[in-house]
């Protein structure tokens, strides 16, 4: 399995190493999430265990389709990744900073991706442990800041980094390190398009090329086939609209997550407001980023899960991103023995995760003698119905069509555009309420 030229080689034992392997590694996730849900429990009381916020919150984790799927079926490690961020988190809520630090620190040089919510984790720890402490009204007492604090902090990073990086430092092979964290060369999308800001961006150039090329405002012999939909990871140029270089989608990026740093900065809410800006962040660099992989947007799914079982809005949110999110990922599965496989698994997932959310807040609601207000507004709604339809065009309909020799790209632009208009609709909701939300007195002496 090691030789780098079997590039064919398949075997039972590598198969099993491969499974158990994913098993074991997601006994770090499942402590993970018992220390989150230690931290962060839900203001609703309960009598049956089944409706305590701390068990519908282990289940959205723990029983999560896109990561069962991505990890156990697609094979890869992203349940041990997950278990030491969510460990990293539940450490910051317990206020216990270095230890929270020192496991970002090893998640990151495990996998570079978490770059993506290292804004929040830096700004809430110079915020809460490197000024240690605050003036009445909340604002930061500029006089508190502690040297000692910033240099261990200083240490475990220079530490963390020494260790992974040291060897290749030795041996001079930090640039080709550096050149295949961030392969710049492979374009601004993946072959199947991450549901985005650039698939809409790239779907508006196609249909301008088309009506240019109707209205004879283009000349189809300058115009390359199949550039963006071809299947292929590599640089392309867009026809009509301006072509995307990867500093343009570093400054987009940068732009989308400063509001929600500044929104931690200068209305601290405590380690919510941390976990809001980090999924903020997580979701901006998914919908910004170059060479984004459908994958990432369970970077932004599981730590928002954290705060569905906490407020209607935040659950509302919660639903329209998780279902569109794992919506996207069905490409990932294209095989015929596995479609009733991820169809039955997500359906299963998605029921579970809007009743037991919307019975949640309804016991809360009655707690209160308020009436129950729905999760999701109409518009809402049918959106998510529609993907039903989508499904079934593009996996049973499509297949029959002549269409299929000419255009395969076809289901996949569509899922992927339809699936980025929810992910936009959700990012921008949530950003939204983070901005509007007002602090309370007691939220800012926290």
């Amino acid at each position: 399995m090691l030789v780098v030229e079997n590039l064919n080689y398949a075997s039972r034992a590598t198969i099993f190493f491969q499974r158990l392997s994913v098993i074991f590694t997601d006994t770090l996730f499942i402590y993970a999430v018992h220390e989150c849900c230690r931290c962060i429990n839900g203001k609703r009381a309960a009598k049956d265990v089944l409706e305590k916020p701390t068990f519908i919150l282990a289940v959205l984790l723990l029983w999560n389709f896109g990561l069962l799927i991505v990890d156990h079926i697609h094979f890869q490690y992203n349940g041990f990744l997950f278990g030491l961020m969510f460990l990293s988190v539940a450490r910051l809520y317990q206020k216990r900073y270095l230890e929270g630090a020192l496991l970002f620190a090893v998640l990151l040089h495990f996998k570079h991706i978490y770059i993506y919510v290292a804004p929040a984790y830096g700004i809430y720890l110079l915020r809460s442990y490197c000024f240690t402490a605050n003036n009445a009204d909340g604002s930061l007492k500029w006089r508190s800041f502690s040297f000692l604090h910033v240099t261990l902090l200083g240490l475990i990073v220079c530490l963390v980094s020494a260790l992974s990086l040291g060897p290749f430092l030795v041996l001079g092979q930090l640039p080709q390190v550096v050149s295949r964290l961030f392969p710049f060369k492979r374009g601004l999308c993946h072959a199947y398009w991450a549901p985005n800001f650039w698939a809409l961006y790239n779907a508006m150039d196609k249909a301008l090329t088309i009506l240019g090329l109707k209205c004879n405002f283009l000349d189809s012999t300058k115009i390359p086939k199949a550039s963006m939909t071809g299947g292929l990871v590599q640089e392309f140029e867009h026809t009509v609209l301006p072509s995307v270089t990867p500093l343009a989608t570093l400054i987009c990026t940068s732009i989308a997550i400063l509001p929600s740093v500044f929104c931690l900065w200068f209305k601290p809410q405590g380690p919510r407001g941390f976990l809001q800006c980090l999924v903020l962040c997580a979701l901006s660099s998914f919908m910004f980023g170059w060479h984004v992989h459908e994958k990432a947007i369970l970077l932004a799914i599981l730590p928002l899960s954290l705060l569905s079982i906490q407020r209607a809005k935040d659950a509302g949110i919660y639903l329209i991103l998780a279902t569109t999110g794992h919506f996207s990922l069905f490409p990932l599965l294209f095989t015929p023995p596995e479609l009733p496989i991820k169809i039955l698994l997500m359906l299963l997932f998605t029921v579970y995760s809007f009743s037991s959310l919307k019975s949640l807040f309804r016991l809360f609601m009655i707690s209160l003698g308020r009436r129950e207000k729905p999760l999701l507004n109409w518009l809402e709604t049918i959106y998510l119905i529609q993907l039903v339809p989508l499904e079934i065009f593009c996996e049973i309909i499509f297949p029959l069509t002549p269409w299929k020799q000419h255009f395969p790209f076809i289901p996949l632009l569509l899922t992927s555009v339809y699936c980025a208009l929810g992910i936009t609709y959700a990012w921008l909701k949530l950003y939204i309420s983070v901005l509007t939300e007002r602090t309370s007195v007691r939220q800012k002496a926290e």
